[in-house]
């Protein structure tokens, strides 16, 4: 069942297309990454569905309501967290966050005490005096503590330190494995890898692609440096069939995709030093993408 549906999605500022016939269609319970540079269009195709800007052309709809039309009730079952956050700066984390409960008509904060705990967030000082990771802390909150079965995430990451973002990784699986639907942009391609079924890669506006992360990640290749005993040993194995580039000597680099047996059983003929495997990223395989400058459709 289609959760979120965006339908040739346009939006034209002056002679500026900040984005331009996007279609994307995100399934109940799916974790959906949206992916690109800044500046690709991820945050104006988002306010587009929370109901912030009238299209120039096109619709988005979740659960089958206008997302422009029926802005209010939408958010009664959404969780949003935008890419800027407007706080009011003159009160504390945690009464911004009771503000924003009472908005909700949430009277049981349960909840929202736990993600604080989970996070580490100390909500009690005044939000104009808080870190960027802090206030990206109270965010989270914010858009979880009602628990909604649609979350609708906009760089969510921003500001986090290194364990923090580890943290809101776990907490998008254990979200994914209750059957909530998430819809989340991102520049960190590490983060979409590990917690999205499926990405689609936006660039100069446009939707260069829409793949499956498990299919991406059958395409990711190794790289192996391998160090042999002497020159003598490098020279010979160059004649074997494999993709190479000497970097040395006695050294070269070898991508291998798929299985790697024939490369193993290739190399017990051979006196070698030393052996590094390079896993190849999923940014490497989405570069290209990026190089396009959003020609391809």
């Amino acid at each position: 069942m289609t959760l979120i549906e965006i339908n040739q999605l346009t939006k034209k500022f002056g002679d500026f297309y900040s984005i331009q016939n996007v279609n994307l269609q995100i399934a109940q319970g799916e974790v959906f990454g949206f992916l690109g540079p800044n500046g690709a269009g991820k945050s104006t195709t988002i306010r587009h569905l929370m109901g912030f800007l009238q299209p120039t052309k096109g619709i988005c709809t979740i659960k089958g309501l206008d997302c422009r039309k029926a802005t209010a009730e939408i958010q009664k079952f959404v969780g949003y967290l935008p890419g800027e956050i407007a706080f009011i700066d003159k009160i504390t984390g945690q009464q911004f966050i009771q503000f924003i409960a009472k908005m909700r008509g949430l009277h049981d904060l349960t909840r929202a005490h736990e993600l604080m705990q989970y996070f580490e967030l100390n909500a009690t000082g005044l939000i104009k005096k808080m870190s960027k990771g802090m206030k990206q802390k109270v965010g989270l909150v914010c858009a979880f503590m009602h628990s909604p079965e649609i979350v609708i995430l906009d760089e969510p990451t921003s500001g986090l330190d290194p364990l923090m973002q580890t943290k809101f990784i776990e907490l998008i699986i254990g979200e994914k494995e209750k059957g909530t639907t998430i819809f989340m942009s991102s520049h960190m391609i590490e983060e979409i890898e590990k917690t999205c079924d499926r990405v689609a890669i936006i660039n100069a506006g446009k939707i260069v692609a829409i793949e499956a992360i498990a299919d991406l990640k059958k395409r990711k290749s190794k790289k192996f440096i391998i160090e042999f005993q002497n020159e003598q040993e490098l020279s010979r194995f160059l004649e074997e069939p494999f993709t190479t580039e000497q970097i040395s000597p006695t050294q070269v680099i070898i991508k291998v995709q798929g299985n790697v047996q024939t490369l193993l059983s290739t190399l017990s003929h051979y006196q070698m030093m030393d052996l590094d495997v390079i896993s190849q990223s999923l940014e490497d395989i989405f570069m290209h993408y990026y190089d396009v400058g959003g020609q391809e459709s």
